[in-house]
């Protein structure tokens, strides 16, 4: 291993001691960037994030006043994207949600109380889950369609595209057999 290799696996010592142990901080990058952390870590765990993710504002929507606390509400960038929230966090936590997608009329097999909705995750792929999450978590990874399963009788079918065309397998997990015609 050259010199130039060596260094890229030392880490930066700070003055700063750890709030905990009293050893040295060092510098550490990490998945979600740099951080500090103790130099005598697996025996001390503390971590410190150099650069605290905040929602940063793009742009203020003066002639837009939030609902809650009056204050001019704003476009800002946070973790998952871009959104539109009170200018005066945190002392007011209003966001603009997206609207939220009609339930469907196929009602959830698990629970039976809530219906299907589609929807997004924050990666852009939809998915069709129960109305009543939290509470329920079911959900499902192809569009769901009314009908019941000639094999097991689950209540539930879903279309899943392939090659050979669209066809309807059992929504079961357990089951998931390729309905006949």
């Amino acid at each position: 291993m050259s010199q130039s290799d060596d260094t890229l696996f030392q880490h930066e010592k700070t003055a700063e001691p750890c709030p905990l142990c009293g050893h040295a901080l060092q510098i550490k990058t990490g998945k979600n960037g740099p951080f500090l952390g103790c130099s005598n870590y697996p025996a001390c765990n503390y971590l410190k994030a150099l650069h605290p993710h905040e929602n940063t504002v793009v742009k203020v929507l003066e002639e837009q006043l939030c609902p809650e606390c009056g204050n001019e509400l704003a476009v800002k960038n946070g973790r998952y994207g871009m959104f539109i929230g009170c200018s005066h966090y945190p002392h007011c936590h209003f966001v603009v949600h997206a609207d939220e997608p009609e339930p469907s009329d196929l009602p959830c097999p698990e629970c039976k109380k809530g219906q299907l909705i589609e929807r997004t995750s924050k990666y852009g792929k939809t998915f069709y889950g129960c109305s009543r999450y939290p509470d329920c978590k079911y959900l499902l990874n192809f569009k769901p369609v009314e009908g019941q399963c000639q094999f097991c009788n689950y209540p539930l079918l879903m279309e899943k595209a392939s090659a050979s065309g669209v066809k309807l397998l059992c929504a079961s997990k357990k089951c998931q057999k390729v309905q006949g015609s």
